[in-house]
């Protein structure tokens, strides 16, 4: 297996200092003699602020958003960067793209084969956070949007504390705790000034199950700093080449409804020949024949806390044990 490029996707509403945490990440990836590739998405169609990447290998989608309008973008993007040598991924969204959409990308069994989740960065600007929390100054859409950006992050930076009183950071902060999972960092900073160790920590728990025995797929340097989030395996890659039974594969992935909130992959299946693509959401099916004979045959299931022995009886269960 070809070694997998490392992404890091950063995300926050306007204004929030996203930019200036990419440029802090890129400058260090450059001082180390790596060549970063980066895809910036913007709601105009123009970039204003291309001036900060000349030279950059950096692909800009404009005119929407991430997880809306050019999601398929996305993906053709990544299918340059296939070809492409670049030893990391920067992806920074717009303010107003759900960073879950993106996740999902990656999550698809054709781009985990090339690219490897490393964390979700999620900037709070920290001035603006209540006004924006507002039944009175803002839209359902933008409260939805922020609790999107704030859930879906591994690490939360909470931006421009220099402009926050004490009394409105306590409010601030007890509205975020209600948001996030406890073992979320939150980290604390004005002008988007995080150290390149916290930003940089593989954050993005997943495991791979091959031949029915579930590994762990976390390459981290020293181990030493991910011991606390094994129980927050939020995906699980099953390798599986056999043909399996449609109706049992359907069954199985209900039985694990409490866990896996979204399931995907591309399968053979044992009643007609060829592959088939797969999603499974909220207890809804569906298939579809795929023309792609590359594409090796895995299942992703996405969640929280996965319990690994649950995996294993689903495997057993795809083998007919």
């Amino acid at each position: 297996m070809t070694k997998r490029i490392p992404v890091y996707v950063i995300s926050g509403f306007l204004g929030s200092g996203k930019t200036t945490v990419l440029l802090h990440m890129l400058n260090h990836f450059k001082n180390e003699g790596m060549k970063p590739g980066i895809i910036l998405n913007e709601l105009g169609d123009e970039n204003v602020e291309d001036h900060l990447f000349k030279g950059e290998k950096v692909v800009e989608l404009l005119n929407g958003c991430i997880c809306c309008t050019i999601q398929d973008d996305l993906k053709s993007t990544l299918d340059q960067y296939l070809g492409e040598k670049v030893d990391v991924l920067i992806i920074e969204g717009t303010g107003v793209a759900n960073p879950l959409e993106i996740k999902d990308v990656l999550l698809t069994p054709i781009y985990m084969e090339h690219f490897e989740l490393q964390s979700m960065i999620s900037l709070v600007d920290a001035s603006h956070y209540l006004e924006y929390q507002s039944f009175f100054s803002s839209s359902k859409e933008i409260r939805g949007l922020l609790k999107e950006q704030v859930t879906s992050a591994h690490l939360l930076v909470l931006n421009k504390m220099d402009l926050v009183s004490e009394r409105e950071l306590i409010k601030v902060e007890s509205k975020l705790a209600d948001e996030l999972e406890d073992h979320v960092p939150v980290y604390r900073t004005s002008h988007g000034e995080v150290p390149l160790e916290i930003l940089l920590e593989k954050r993005m728990q997943m495991k791979e199950v091959g031949e029915g025995k579930v590994r762990g797929h976390d390459h981290s340097h020293g181990g030493h700093h991910h011991h606390h989030h094994h129980h927050h395996i939020e995906a699980v890659k099953v390798t599986y080449s056999e043909p399996i039974n449609r109706i049992v594969l359907e069954k199985q992935l209900k039985k694990l409804s409490k866990q896996v909130v979204r399931a995907k992959g591309i399968v053979r299946l044992d009643e007609t020949p060829g592959l088939y693509e797969f999603q499974y959401a909220a207890s809804t099916f569906v298939l579809n024949r795929i023309d792609n004979t590359e594409v090796k045959p895995s299942i992703i299931l996405i969640g929280k806390e996965i319990d690994e022995r649950k995996v294993e009886k689903f495997c057993e269960a795809l083998r007919g044990e």
